[in-house]
């Protein structure tokens, strides 16, 4: 930041945009995708709800996770948590076939919560939410990483893929999140 201001000052732009109103930072509820059924699955329809948004594959060691992912959906929603799976193909584990994702979701686990469609998850073309969580709470670095979104669409809390939807860590760090207000 202090070499954007160097450059802005020597530019002379720093006193029009000093008088600029500041733009606020973007919240979780600010992005959104493209739903795996098509259309549109914008995160602001569950404002000042708890978000828990996980980088999902068919085909990977931690698909199972989607088994504790739907009994937290089950078990949570009435509290106020939205899990949000969103597919991506980043990490070679995952059908590049939206039908089939939806297919196997269904057969194997019976899958209820919102799914995205494909997503790139890391690296340059990451979607902007993941590149906004990742500067929060680090970035994703293999399938079924999840990110913890409390109700203000703030403050974001990253769990790996090796510390499962329903570890106590997560666990406690979610009954916090649902018990606050935004």
């Amino acid at each position: 930041m202090p070499e954007l201001r160097r450059r802005m000052v020597a530019g002379g732009l720093l006193g029009s945009l000093a008088a600029a109103p500041a733009v606020a930072d973007p919240t979780a509820f600010d992005f959104g995708f493209e739903a795996l059924e098509g259309g549109a699955l914008p995160l602001s329809e569950f404002r000042g709800r708890v978000l828990l948004v996980v980088n999902t594959a068919s085909f990977c060691g931690f698909t199972p996770q989607y088994a504790a992912l739907q009994r937290l959906h089950d078990r949570y929603t009435e509290r106020g948590l939205v899990v949000v799976g969103v597919p991506s193909e980043d990490f070679n584990q995952e059908s590049g076939d939206a039908r089939r994702v939806r297919e196997f979701c269904d057969t194997m686990f019976g899958i209820t919560f919102p799914m995205a469609g494909l997503t790139h998850v890391r690296g340059p073309g990451a979607h902007p939410f993941f590149a906004w969580a990742a500067r929060r709470a680090g970035p994703v670095r293999w399938n079924f990483h999840k990110y913890l979104v409390a109700r203000d669409g703030m403050h974001v809390a990253g769990f790996t893929s090796h510390i499962p939807p329903d570890a106590p860590e997560v666990l406690r760090l979610l009954h916090t999140k649902l018990s606050a207000t935004a």
